[in-house]
């Protein structure tokens, strides 16, 4: 009975625009649920937890450029406590994660530009431009002893894909769990699974984690590619991604003011200090 009041209370708390979300990915998942198991019937890389990379010849051109990307990653770290949580986002990753210790900056989701992301990585940005079917691009900053709990993506019309770009020394403490399948990051190295296996990732070291985290479109036969991509596009018009848009945008809007605001007081710390 007190869940049950708690529950109405919490509904009754949120706004128009937070319950039409909700209630978008509810009827999402029932709609989309009898048209994944066709995919996975169709997939031409078949229907596993992890994908050989061979059968994506694009993968060793972002691998020969992972240098580039690690450069672009590692400026992020000058400024990693003001880069968003995951959750702040994407709101419904609040269930598998709630403190600061997940950092993503967005290049790209659901094929909308993050226009601070391409200004601050424009060399990865460039990269991903040129991966083909890629979805959503964007720099994953897992801090130590981080776990984040088990879940499963929203569509099985796209794949996962991770280069490793700083892994922890003891990179066996560092580990992702998909389905029953355990792997480990290596730098410069890739990593493709589906994520609709259900997954959950450790950090069970002292180091930072950072990885290169980039969807990109199953590989299906005409016409269900065609139509694969369609639901992806109207995917990324949904309330649910719409509602990540904004949330990144104003998120941009705070890191630049910030920024602004630091770079207006350094004058000012060099006059007194001089």
């Amino acid at each position: 009975m007190g869940y049950r009041m708690a529950s109405v209370t919490a509904a009754q708390g949120k706004t128009l625009w937070e319950r039409t979300v909700e209630l978008t990915i509810a009827i999402g998942e029932r709609i989309l649920a009898p048209i994944e198991r066709f995919i996975g019937r169709r997939s031409l890389v078949g229907d596993a937890t992890f994908f050989a990379l061979e059968r994506f010849p694009w993968v060793k051109h972002v691998e020969d450029n992972w240098t580039v990307i690690r450069e672009e990653a590692e400026r992020l770290l000058e400024v990693q406590a003001d880069l968003a949580n995951f959750q702040d986002i994407s709101k419904d990753q609040i269930e598998i994660t709630d403190d600061d210790r997940w950092k993503t900056f967005f290049i790209y989701g659901y094929g909308f530009e993050a226009k601070l992301g391409v200004e601050m990585c424009p060399r990865t940005a460039a990269l991903m431009r040129e991966v083909p079917g890629m979805s959503t691009a964007m720099i994953s900053i897992l801090s130590p002893r981080k776990h984040i709990l088990d879940h499963r993506g929203p569509y099985k019309g796209v794949l996962r894909y991770h280069l490793g770009l700083i892994v922890p020394n003891d990179a066996e403490a560092c580990r992702i769990r998909v389905g029953e399948d355990i792997r480990h990051w290596e730098e410069g190295k890739s990593l493709i699974f589906d994520d609709t296996f259900n997954h959950e990732v450790w950090n069970d070291t002292d180091e930072t984690r950072v990885v290169l985290f980039v969807d990109v479109l199953r590989p299906l036969p005409f016409p269900e590619s065609l139509i694969n991509r369609l639901i992806v596009k109207a995917i990324g018009y949904s309330p649910f991604v719409l509602d990540a848009k904004r949330n990144q945008e104003a998120w941009e809007k705070r890191f630049l003011e910030r920024r602004r605001e630091r770079q207006g007081s350094a004058p000012q710390a060099r006059t007194a200090a001089g």
